[in-house]
């Protein structure tokens, strides 16, 4: 039997590769495989082909193959670290790419692969040399360029990474993979209308490019225009129907569209998402399900596909300041629920025994709420321009002991400063309410209602357990005495005015559904929504329609300065709450202005959040347990103004007198669980 096979077979077959005809391949080299059952290059060659489509195993074992009658091919071996890296076994691909690299000290693409696996595992810096090793072995490799240009972007270094970008652009024109990465740094530099350029041309270059329709979806969603973020999203899913970020990106803006019978259809894939080897962004899907243990698995599959292989900086020392010292890293030191929040504690801050930092870090336009905090900081720093680690080495050279995430997986999160280790204790607060999965945090702060102590083992941090609510509140917060009637507003007179003031995510159809019941009880009754954008509104008008509520009783309150929406709650009767991701800050707005809030306690924290806050400032008869109950007790209130009225009296006298709005109080204990943490830290 003859070993090798005619040079011109060999040649077709690298020529309908070159064409990704993988099909024709690989039933060609299947039948060479049969005359030449030893020949390494087919052997190869019928490895690529499996690889393309996705047959991995197949892959692997005709790599193998391909080593085992030539142990000393290169390009097997550069081959089988390829499809290692996809299994995820990566330790497993440096060896093979290593051992491609040894064979043949010149293979460039042994080093651009290893280069991509390095940056994968986060080992920046190695990856770094080894992509600036390939260019100087090919001056004119334009793979190694883009790829240096995406871990720069990861390092924070974007004006770095568009340079190495373009230079792979100028050597190759039609390089797909450098629009895609552009357009990802130019999202990150906020660029958002040249990132959607840079998306398009990179699939007006390769019409099958998932992730760029991702991306562009992702950039799109930002701008509000979410009608054609979804577009962009189920062209992704189209071509890849497994395609989980894609999937949870698209309910989302569903979900911010109060799309109900779309995620409907879409619910058989909720359970399931960011749960197997697809990581997506927990955030995503907090609304869309109260569920725990689910969002536990989702946290640490995110945090471990995005941070777990950074190398973290450890070595602290147990450093004795006279004072402790506290940073707060957040991007929301600016007009958001965050800092209405906060600024109150940061103002009261024992400087005593507390000295107080404030890391920014994004770029925020200064208004009068982010100019407090600045003055209240004892250091403020805008670290926006700053990479990951060099603002984790900031930290270290601050001597900061106690770094506090106060964004978690919301938007603009950097956990990687967390990754890195800013501190040599780490807490998850206040901006999201759930667990992180990651490593690097240590504690999360809550309190018993919010994650009682049954619930404990859905969370990956040590629970620090605040009295009375987990949430801080800022008594000094105005509540406008402008003059404001309900005509104003576009509200009847003489009716009964249900509100709700959360984002239109929030609101899911099990809540809508008793919703628009009450108002059917409750005659003439209007339900005050905020307006979050066109297309919610329209669709909650339709949603009520189908449930046979004139769409005109929903009325939609339009964003006003805070002092003033404070003040308009006075218009309101009763706020009634969300299920699954319930009202937070919102909650705390409406019982400081005075409004009765209604709510059902879930299992998650997200769900669980409102309840918290009833209890602290003593009204627990406004929490329910389940649906039935909350129904009741909404249409009771509704219909009966005498006991409704009572409890706008209890909630008045219980404002400055119960812990919920004591900041003094919650500072104090605060500081106590802080000192606590550290002393724990330094024993």
């Amino acid at each position: 039997m003859m070993q090798n096979p005619p040079l011109e077979e060999i040649n077709k077959l690298r020529d309908l590769l070159n064409n990704r005809e993988y099909l024709t391949v690989s039933e060609k080299a299947k039948s060479l495989i049969e005359q030449y059952p030893n020949n390494f290059i087919i052997w190869n060659m019928h490895g690529v082909t499996a690889y393309e489509r996705g047959k991995l195993e197949d892959a692997i074992n005709s790599y193998k193959k391909a080593i085992y009658f030539n142990p000393n091919y290169a390009y097997a071996y550069n081959n089988l670290g390829l499809a290692l890296k996809d299994q995820g076994k990566l330790d497993k691909a440096i060896l093979a790419i290593k051992k491609a690299k040894s064979l043949k000290p010149d293979y460039v693409d042994a080093y651009n692969n290893l280069g991509v696996i390095l940056s994968e595992q986060c080992k920046f810096e190695e990856a770094i040399k080894i992509f600036k090793k390939a260019i100087s072995l090919q001056p004119d490799y334009a793979e190694a360029y883009n790829n240096l240009g995406a871990v720069l972007k990861d390092l924070g270094k974007l004006n770095e990474a568009i340079l190495m970008i373009r230079k792979a652009m100028s050597l190759k024109p039609n390089y797909v993979d450098a629009f895609n990465n552009l357009g990802a740094v130019q999202r990150d530099q906020g660029k958002l209308n040249e990132a959607i350029e840079s998306f398009k041309k990179a699939i007006s270059l390769q019409p099958d490019y998932v992730d760029a329709y991702n991306n562009l979806g992702a950039v799109l969603s930002e701008l509000g225009r979410l009608d054609e973020a979804i577009k962009a999203c189920e062209k992704a899913i189209f071509l890849k129907p497994n395609y989980e970020l894609a999937r949870a990106s698209k309910l989302y803006q569903q979900a911010q569209m109060c799309s109900w019978e779309d995620i409907k259809n879409e619910s058989k894939w909720i359970a399931q998402l960011g749960i197997g080897k697809q990581a997506i962004r927990p955030f995503y899907v907090l609304s869309l399900e109260d569920d725990p243990d689910r969002q536990l698995k989702r946290a640490i599959n995110y945090y471990k596909s995005k941070f777990l292989q950074k190398p973290i900086l450890r070595n602290f020392h147990k450093i004795k300041h006279k004072t402790i010292r506290i940073g707060y890293f957040s991007s929301d030191f600016k007009e958001h629920p965050v800092s209405y929040l906060l600024a109150g504690i940061i103002e009261k801050h024992n400087r005593d025994q507390f000295e107080i930092y404030g890391y920014s870090i994004i770029k925020t336009n200064k208004d009068s709420i982010s100019q407090r905090l600045i003055n209240a900081f004892d250091e403020f720093k805008d670290v926006s321009q700053i990479n990951d680690k060099d603002v984790a080495l900031l930290a270290r050279q601050d001597e900061i002991d106690i770094a506090i995430d106060l964004n978690g997986y919301t938007k603009n999160s950097r956990t990687g400063i967390f990754s890195y280790r800013a501190a040599p204790i780490q807490i998850n607060y206040l901006g999201y309410p759930g667990t992180l999965g990651a490593s690097c945090i240590d504690y999360i702060l809550a309190d018993p209602l919010v994650i009682p102590p049954k619930s404990r083992n859905y969370y990956s941090e040590k629970i620090i357990y605040m009295p009375h609510s987990y949430q801080p509140n800022d008594n000094t917060r105005i509540i406008s005495q402008k003059k404001i009637t309900r005509l104003d507003m576009g509200l009847p007179e003489n009716n009964f005015v249900f509100c709700c003031f959360n984002n239109s995510y929030k609101i899911t159809s099990e809540e809508f559904d008793i919703w628009m019941r009450i108002m059917k009880n409750v005659k003439d009754s209007v339900l005050w929504l905020f307006k979050s954008n066109k297309w919610a509104e329209n669709n909650l008008r339709k949603e009520a329609e189908k449930r046979d509520v004139n769409p005109s009783r929903i009325i939609f309150a339009e964003n006003l300065p805070q002092e003033e929406h404070l003040g308009r709650h006075k218009l309101a009767d009763l706020f009634i709450d969300t299920f699954n991701y319930n009202a937070h800050t919102t909650t705390s707005d409406a019982l400081w202005a005075g409004l009765p809030v209604v709510t059902k306690m879930g299992n998650s924290f997200a769900a669980r959040v409102a309840g918290s806050l009833l209890h602290a400032i003593e009204c627990p008869e406004l929490v329910t347990y389940t649906k039935e109950k909350y129904e009741a007790l909404i249409i009771e209130l509704a219909n009966n103004p005498i006991k409704l009225l009572k409890i706008r009296e209890k909630l008045a006298n219980n404002r400055l007198s119960k812990p919920l709005f004591n900041t003094e109080l919650y500072t104090v204990n605060f500081e106590k669980v802080l000192k606590q943490v550290f002393e724990n830290y330094n024993k």
